[in-house]
């Protein structure tokens, strides 16, 4: 029986919440095509948006559209979880490459500084009415 190593980092990897606004398509073993909405995103891994929930260890292509341009890589499919109208499936990467690596932590890091640099704005804000102060 093969035994895969997993690695063990010392804390979880950043994740950028990207809310369904970007597109990704999971490509099955059969060929079979399926649209998602990318929810959140790490180099580790992810949470898609999800018509059809995929059985859980099930492992996938996953491309991802990108501002920065499209990322292929196999995932191992995870428990997913239901959602309103639609399923919340996580992922973890099983194959990523140097290059894709490099542009999904570009991109994670990206969001980040976004969100943390409107989170600085709004944080230091004046009050608009004296009262606001306490």
């Amino acid at each position: 029986m093969t035994h895969f190593l997993q690695r063990q980092p010392q804390r979880r990897a950043p994740r950028a919440n990207f809310r369904g606004s970007i597109a990704a398509v999971v490509r099955l073993e059969n060929g079979r095509q399926l649209p998602a909405k990318l929810q959140q995103l790490s180099v580790t891994g992810g949470l898609l948006d999800l018509a059809a929930y995929l059985e859980e260890r099930t492992w996938v292509d996953v491309t991802i559209y990108l501002s920065s341009g499209p990322v292929r890589a196999t995932a191992e499919m995870m428990f997913p979880m239901q959602g309103a109208f639609s399923y919340l499936q996580p992922f973890r990467f099983t194959n990523l490459g140097g290059e894709e690596r490099h542009v999904l932590d570009g991109e994670v890091s990206a969001m980040l500084k976004k969100i943390a640099a409107k989170t600085a704005d709004t944080s230091m804000r004046a009050p608009r009415y004296y009262l606001e102060q306490w």
